[in-house]
């Protein structure tokens, strides 16, 4: 499944961009946090952000204010993308 936010991220000059920590939550990490449920990456910058289920819930907090629409899971064996503006998997 795709959407038009998607568009970027699907042409095969696109690279993925690296990750801006592998440690977890980037924002939590540098709140001193330790609690998330699930890691998300933001495919537009790389930003990795903890999930709708985390207590920050960082990644939508990251969508909404840097206008970065898509992110993947960043969880090992994922592969799946979401789409904030369209609310779904894509």
């Amino acid at each position: 499944m795709s959407c038009p936010h998607t568009a970027s991220f699907d042409r095969p000059s696109w690279t993925e961009p690296t990750p801006d920590s592998t440690e977890g939550c980037y924002d939590c990490l540098a709140d001193n946090e330790h609690v998330w449920a699930h890691l998300r990456k933001c495919l537009s910058c790389g930003h990795v952000a903890c999930c709708d289920s985390s207590p920050h819930r960082h990644a939508a907090l990251h969508a909404k204010e840097a206008d970065h629409p898509v992110m993947r899971s960043f969880e090992p064996g994922e592969v799946w993308r979401w789409c904030y503006p369209d609310d779904d998997i894509v």
